[in-house]
């Protein structure tokens, strides 16, 4: 049988995506639309040539469909007939015909990765390239030679010679209530931002996020435990400790079976965004587009967002799902501005302008305090490492784009012991579209190392601050470093064009490519 891809579906033409590198649009004829091609997906047209049935295809059959009226296309092993969706693609028929008759996973992260084209192309799919079965190894038996609950030195050892001595490996241990699920990633660098972990019925799941791979525990877990855990992690050592509360005191004899892809090191490029239904616990107006939604995970789900890293929103709308990326926020610029004071731990903030002609936003705005919006796990190339010795930072943000700034604020001003200097100069059409002006303000009163430049592309004749966009005389002022030889790190973010003329601009002041970091907004 042929596994068909669940249906999920983005919103390809996202607004909300990094511009450096990112694709190129073409203008799409009149009937072309996002909703044109949702609509043509559900009239019950065939759309892969095949009256429905789906089948295996050789390397050799993939390969002779390559031309744009018969143009097969594999991703991550499922092929699709994309003929009929050229005219749809935002990109061109040109870009989608650079993977024609061939495998275009590569091509296909290297441009929008996170596109769910699982539910985009549903309708689409031929099959599955024709591959051998992987054999899984059959953890259950090992679990079953436990000694005391923990899994002897000599079988993790033996187990894992294969892999070398730095892959990561786990372990197991019990009491009368405790399961404690024990990771050794053999790193030094690892933090809670590091582990992901979502438990539900009897499956547990634990992301590690190691380096630019992740390590995944994936496990159905042979006795029930209770929604509320706790996670511990030792610096030091790279351990990582997963305390479960059992709902019986029993004793387990084995830990529980393997699910898809348990104890497998994956880089993160190749990994799918796995997700969970997070409650909206709370929305209120920013700016008169713009608000700030707060949502609350899971009981049995630990999250959480690292600096500059984004997760994506899922919606159904019109029966499918539609997905897009956002970065998470801190609740306020101030802790005393939270009324009430919620836990970070628990919570995630979106700061997200309401596009009223859009498909997704409008979608947003409609939802109900407890209604429920599905949340990825983080995707993000920032490291913390960045900041290490930093002396000047500069934040260009363009609307929206002030939303990876406001974590990067609350850390810089708070965690940076070599930090001399802040500047944000934030871009916006009209005084009535800044984010958080007044906390802004406030902040630089209070902080000294803080200057916040506000530019406005269409003020009112009242407005005395800066006007015009993005350019060379604004930048050449503005980005002046403390020090001649300071350590320098410019972050950027907003529409495309924006960031891409912003980029090319530092570059032209002689920032170098390590002293920039631009972000999906």
């Amino acid at each position: 049988m042929l596994n068909v891809p669940s249906q999920s579906f983005p919103a390809p033409r996202s607004q909300q995506r990094v511009a450096a590198g990112g694709r190129s649009k073409v203008p799409l004829k009149q009937g072309r639309s996002l909703m044109d091609w949702i609509r043509l997906t559900k009239s019950g047209k065939d759309l892969t040539g095949l009256k429905g049935r789906l089948i295996e295809v050789t390397e050799e059959e993939l390969k002779k469909h390559n031309k744009k009226d018969d143009c097969w296309i594999c991703i991550r092993g499922f092929v699709y007939n994309v003929s009929p969706y050229m005219e749809y693609h935002p990109g061109g028929e040109d870009e989608l015909m650079r993977a024609a008759g061939l495998d275009g996973t590569e091509l296909f992260d290297q441009v929008h990765r996170w596109v769910n084209y699982e539910s985009m192309l549903k309708e689409c799919l031929v099959g599955r390239m024709a591959v051998k079965p992987a054999v899984l190894k059959d953890y259950r038996e090992e679990e079953k030679k436990v000694l005391n609950g923990m899994l002897p030195k000599s079988q993790v050892t033996d187990t894992l010679a294969k892999e070398g001595p730095s892959y990561p490996s786990y372990d197991w241990f019990q009491t009368d209530s405790l399961v404690t699920i024990a990771i050794y990633t053999k790193q030094k660098n690892i933090n809670l931002d590091s582990i992901i972990v979502d438990h539900q019925d009897d499956s547990f799941r634990a992301e590690t996020i190691i380096k630019d791979c992740l390590y995944l525990i994936h496990i159905g877990l042979s006795h029930e435990v209770q929604e509320d855990f706790s996670v511990r992690v030792i610096e030091s050592v790279g351990k990582i400790e997963i305390v479960l509360k059992k709902k019986e005191n029993t004793s387990w004899n084995f830990l529980g079976h393997p699910l898809e892809n348990h104890h497998s090191l994956i880089p993160r490029k190749d990994a799918g965004l796995y997700y969970r239904k997070c409650q909206l616990i709370s929305k209120e107006d920013v700016t008169h587009d713009t608000r700030l939604f707060c949502l609350m995970l899971p009981p049995s789900t630990h999250l959480q967002v690292p600096i500059g890293q984004h997760v994506y929103l899922k919606l159904p709308i019109t029966g499918t799902e539609i997905v897009k990326p956002y970065t998470p926020v801190s609740g306020s610029l101030f802790s005393e501005f939270k009324e009430p004071v919620l836990p970070n731990n628990k919570y995630i903030y979106f700061l997200i302008k309401i596009y009223p002609t859009g498909l997704f936003t409008p979608e947003l705005d409609r939802l109900q305090i407890g209604d429920f919006v599905s949340v990825s796990s983080p995707e993000g190339t920032f490291k913390i490492s960045e900041f290490k010795e930093l002396e000047d930072l500069f934040l260009l943000a363009a609307g929206t784009g002030f939303t990876p700034m406001v974590k990067i604020l609350n850390y810089a001003l708070t965690d940076i012991p070599t930090l001399r200097k802040v500047k944000l100069m934030f871009f916006n059409k009209t005084e009535d579209d800044i984010i958080w002006r007044s906390q802004l303000e406030k902040l630089a009163i209070k902080d000294k190392r803080l200057d916040v430049e506000f530019v406005l592309s269409a003020p009112t004749s009242e407005w005395n601050g800066k006007q015009g966009h993005i350019s060379p005389a604004l930048l050449s002022e503005f980005l002046k470093r403390n020090l001649d030889k300071s350590k320098v790190l410019v972050c950027i973010c907003g529409p495309a064009p924006f960031t891409e003329q912003g980029i090319r601009l530092l570059h032209d002041l002689n920032f170098s490519k390590n002293e920039i970091h631009s972000f999906t907004a």
